[in-house]
């Protein structure tokens, strides 16, 4: 046991640097994913037929493509077009195309469960459909997806694991690494599950927290 302590003293500093990468990765993948999510929840809500068909066709291939299958296509199918780009990149492209197709849904039913007759008020006041939409709607349907969007953060820090099969040094790469140098993989996987459990225990307490807040708040 004491050796295994040892060991992991060692071996934190490199899973910490994986980790960093990983938390950036579940960065750039909520700042780019949650526009392009709102932006399809939107479009599959208008009356026009070709944007609310086109919409709703993304959002069910990236719903019903895995993450994974998703990650080796930008990362090995962007070059076949012609356009290079880097490992990180890649996955970070991939996981924001999966979280906008899943928060799609999120925020649709956030904009949803805006009542009826805040719209009318809206209107009461002379404001234009865009005005609602932008000042009326839109704010309160994110605020009512916040609990829902938090949790789908841990998701995809959990989905984070799946850039090391394109060779992106975040956490469980790090851990192979480490693995593949001292051959005591069960030692390293489970230091990699710790810090894992160390970013999704406490962030599931917040989201809990934010959805009791939340609740009295709009109740």
């Amino acid at each position: 046991m004491t050796e295994l302590f040892s060991n992991w003293i060692d071996w934190i500093p490199q899973l910490y640097k994986g980790l960093k990468v990983s938390l950036q990765l579940v960065g750039l993948a909520m700042l780019f994913g949650l526009p392009l999510g709102l932006a399809l929840a939107l479009l599959s809500s208008v009356r026009s037929r070709v944007p609310r068909y086109a919409a709703v066709a993304a959002v069910e291939i990236g719903r019903g493509a895995p993450a994974l299958v998703v990650l080796q296509m930008v990362y090995y199918g962007l070059p076949s077009a012609g356009l290079n780009v880097g490992a990180f990149a890649a996955g970070a492209t991939a996981l924001a195309l999966t979280t906008g197709a899943y928060t799609s849904e999120i925020l649709r039913a956030g904009l949803n469960a805006v009542p009826r007759r805040e719209v009318e008020a809206g209107m009461a006041l002379g404001m234009t459909q865009a005005d609602i939409m932008r000042f009326v709607v839109i704010p309160q349907g994110v605020l009512f997806a916040v609990p829902a969007l938090m949790g789908f953060a841990i998701l995809i820090f959990q989905a984070t694991a799946l850039a090391f099969t394109i060779a992106v040094p975040e956490l469980l790469a790090r851990a192979y690494r480490v693995g593949a140098a001292t051959y005591l993989y069960l030692d390293v996987l489970i230091l990699a599950g710790l810090f894992y459990l160390a970013i999704t225990i406490p962030f599931g307490w917040l989201v809990s927290w934010t959805e009791r807040r939340l609740g009295s708040h709009l109740g």
